[in-house]
């Protein structure tokens, strides 16, 4: 039997109340927003966000992963430098220039998500796959000795907080941010510094 198409209130409703959520993340803090003042905010009843989305961490997860989608279609499907045909040594440092810059332009979502995963970032399904996709790359370079590991040093180089930091409270300019991760990750593959990101974003 065919997978029956979600009601067009329900499509409707679930972009209104991932609007509401993303216009609240950016004014407050998500231990300052509740279920009710998205479902407020959206103009829907609140048991309809618990159905959707399951609690908060569930809704700012969906919000995040429909914020992160041009990124993962790239990744999967897309052309070089992000795509699968990019090879390795060229591929992770535009992979992790990609996932800077999106946290840079969703700090406060990123924030949010990685500040509700059950006390944990590291327990997110997006960060799974991040780490996965890294450590494959990494082992077919001829650098890092721990390709796990090594996956999860250039990961902690993005963390929504080291970013927030940064470009936040120390207003580091994005470029100078981006350069610095490009230099980073090149120590870590063995490959030469100062090519800056791979590409312009």
């Amino acid at each position: 039997m065919p997978e029956r198409a979600p009601r067009k209130d329900a499509v409707r409703n679930r972009t209104a109340a991932l609007a509401a959520a993303d216009t609240l993340l950016a004014q407050r803090s998500p231990e300052d927003i509740t279920m009710a003042d998205i479902a407020a905010a959206a103009g829907v009843g609140k048991g309809t966000l618990f159905r959707a989305f399951g609690d908060r961490s569930g809704l700012i997860r969906a919000l995040y992963e429909a914020r992160l989608e041009p990124v993962r279609a790239a990744v999967e499907d897309g052309p070089p430098p992000l795509g699968p045909a990019t090879p390795p040594l060229q591929r992770v440092p535009a992979l992790l220039d990609a996932l800077l810059c999106f946290k840079l332009d969703n700090r406060h979502l990123a924030l949010a998500l990685e500040g509700t995963a059950a006390d944990s970032p590291y327990r997110t399904d997006q960060y799974e796959r991040w780490h996965a996709l890294l450590r494959d790359l990494l082992e077919r370079i001829a650098g890092p000795g721990d390709s796990d590991f090594a996956a999860h040093a250039l990961l902690a180089a993005t963390r929504a907080d080291l970013v927030e930091h940064l470009a936040g409270e120390k207003r580091v300019p994005r470029e100078e941010l981006r350069h610095r991760l490009a230099d980073y990750t090149a120590s870590v593959l063995g490959s030469p510094a100062g090519s800056g990101p791979a590409a312009d974003r």
